[in-house]
């Protein structure tokens, strides 16, 4: 695993100075063509493939709750679920899979459920159902951080992943 955090490194710096025209750089727009950012964003770099890919919950849990409801989003484990199956899709539209993650930042807001608290186990039991499985043993390095609140009203669970692929040759 260090040596994998130690190319995404490499590659990062290398990409800040070796790609020479923006065109090179591709970005994938995702479902809404007024969103103001990105569903993924690819580095390509000599050999590989460096994938920026952030995801959020699809939809409200309870779409029938009103907008100002915390509830309607879910709990966090039914919008880190959603993220992930989210970003799971994203993925597979770029040729990759959960194994192809290797560092990931989890922000977690308080759920005022739980007083305010994040629910870290309830985020790592939905995680641990798509990284480190007998059918997709690899796991990425990760970053958890409680964030004071998300920018979708009654979110509590927002991922970006970066992942990167060996090109063919």
């Amino acid at each position: 695993m260090r040596k994998v955090q130690l190319l995404v490194a490499a590659a990062l710096a290398f990409a800040a100075f070796a790609v020479p025209a923006q065109a090179q750089i591709s970005r994938l727009a995702g479902t809404n063509p007024k969103s103001p950012i990105a569903e993924a964003v690819t580095v390509p770099l000599p050999g590989y493939k460096l994938y920026f890919i952030s995801g959020t919950p699809a939809a409200p849990a309870k779409p029938e709750l009103p907008k100002t409801d915390p509830k309607r989003m879910g709990d966090t484990p039914t919008q880190t679920d959603s993220s992930l199956d989210r970003l799971g899709d994203t993925l597979k539209k770029l040729g990759l899979g959960f194994g192809d993650v290797v560092q990931a930042h989890v922000f977690l807001a308080g759920d005022p459920a739980k007083g305010g608290d994040i629910d870290f186990a309830g985020m790592n039991a939905e995680w641990s159902k798509k990284f480190g499985t007998p059918d997709q043993p690899n796991k990425p390095a990760r970053s958890t951080v409680k964030v004071a609140g998300l920018a979708t009203p009654g979110g509590l669970v927002e991922i970006e992943f970066i992942a990167v692929k060996k090109t063919k040759k």
